[in-house]
């Protein structure tokens, strides 16, 4: 189970930092991602992280603004998302998988999803 948290309503610059808490799995065996769903759109891309020695993928309309990070003593993946555009807006999710990195820009390769948390960027 992963249990996503840490979205809200913020203004355009601000900064929000998502968490992603993992339960019934060996979590550090898991490469985990962030995707997030805007309104009528598919699930996107938005970063991942493997499992061992950290490896990253951004996509490019995040790419300096937002740092993904695991804590394996705590089950835990975050999302720190800085200088928040109003496109950011979306519901955020996080995801699991024990496919290889190369093809975790692709929602179907996730096997576990968390439920998603609410991120707002508006004035």
């Amino acid at each position: 189970q992963l249990q996503a948290s840490g979205g809200g309503l913020v203004q355009p610059g601000g900064s929000l930092r998502l968490s992603c808490l993992a339960s019934g799995l060996t979590f550090s065996n898991y490469n985990m991602g962030w995707f997030c769903q805007a309104p009528g759109k598919e699930r996107e891309f938005v970063a991942t992280i493997n499992w061992g020695v950290p490896n990253f993928d951004y996509a490019d309309s995040v790419k300096g603004r937002f740092t993904i990070s695991r804590d394996n003593a705590k089950n835990t993946v975050y999302l720190q998302m800085n200088s928040l555009k109003p496109e950011d807006t979306a519901i955020y999710y996080c995801g699991c998988s024990l496919l290889p990195a190369k093809v975790l820009r692709t929602a179907r390769n996730f096997h576990y999803w968390g439920q998603g948390t609410q991120v707002t960027v508006s004035s």
